[in-house]
């Protein structure tokens, strides 16, 4: 039989000897999760106790802030849709001069940094300017925010397939990915900062051929205490979201996996937290 009984001492060492040193000089781009921080990996909890400064985006929890070391400098740099918002390119510039000045630079992001989330654009101004850097994978919201309202991303008897997509362009483009097609493929969507946009959306993809009646989730603020959860159509999506004032920062389900959530919602244990509120 084996002993697991490990005073705290020995296991905070033993975990903390599974986490990569993190060296003066480096960007490490580090992914914060859905919001909750229990979600967060060893290796952000030890970027978080090593880092000297810490630049954030807006969906970052206070509560993952919190767990920076005593002394590490917050520096907000989040961008948000029609807000004033830093520039990508200051915020790249700034994450290479802090590096260049020795400074262990913890780059926090919502979700995971390279699912819609700028982390790739970084890594590759890092890489110009020489400057080392290490991704540190996060739960990304399109699946683990829907985990947490029991919206399975993909089961044997729903899809094969799960697509996930931006609701928002990028900066200084209109394009937006080809909804149509997307309707076509008869898998599941995922919507990520699709809320403001949802209009055109759900009309493009009706237009495309997707049934008005395909089930819709629409999750905001996923995983967190205040999460609310809208189970509607996609020709009701629109108008029942708006009824419900369901705000930014909110994922959308499209297809069959939605029309497990009431089944597997029957059977959650009743201690959990982040079980998102019906309306």
């Amino acid at each position: 039989m084996t002993d697991t009984n490990f005073d705290s001492e020995q296991n905070g060492g033993g975990l903390r000897s599974l986490t990569p040193p993190f060296r003066p000089g480096e960007v490490w781009l580090v992914g914060a999760g859905p919001g909750d921080p229990g979600l967060l990996t060893l290796h952000a909890v030890n970027a978080l106790a090593e880092a000297d400064i810490v630049i954030y985006d807006a969906l970052v929890d206070k509560r993952v802030l919190a767990l920076a070391r005593a002394g590490a400098v917050l520096e907000y740099a989040g961008k948000r849709g029609g807000k004033p918002s830093p520039q990508q390119a200051d915020i790249t510039r700034r994450l290479i001069a802090l590096a260049r000045e020795g400074k262990r630079v913890l780059r926090l992001k919502g979700g995971d940094p390279f699912v819609f989330g700028r982390g790739g654009e970084e890594a590759l101004a890092l890489v110009a300017a020489g400057v080392p850097y290490r991704i540190i994978p996060g739960i990304t919201a399109g699946l683990g925010g829907l985990a947490s309202v029991q919206i399975p991303a993909t089961t044997r008897g729903t899809n094969q397939a799960v697509v996930l997509a931006t609701g928002h362009a990028a900066e200084g483009s209109d394009e937006d990915p080809d909804w149509a097609a997307l309707a076509r493929l008869g898998q599941p969507i995922v919507l990520y900062m699709a809320l403001a946009n949802l209009p055109r959306i759900t009309a493009a993809l009706m237009a495309g051929g997707a049934d008005g009646a395909t089930p819709v989730a629409v999750v905001s603020s996923a995983t967190l205490p205040n999460a609310r959860v809208v189970e509607t159509t996609l020709a009701r999506a629109v108008a029942d979201a708006t009824e419900a004032g369901l705000e930014a920062p909110a994922i959308v389900a499209i297809g069959a996996i939605v029309s497990l959530r009431e089944q597997l919602r029957s059977g959650i244990a009743p201690d959990a937290s982040q079980d998102g509120a019906d309306e």
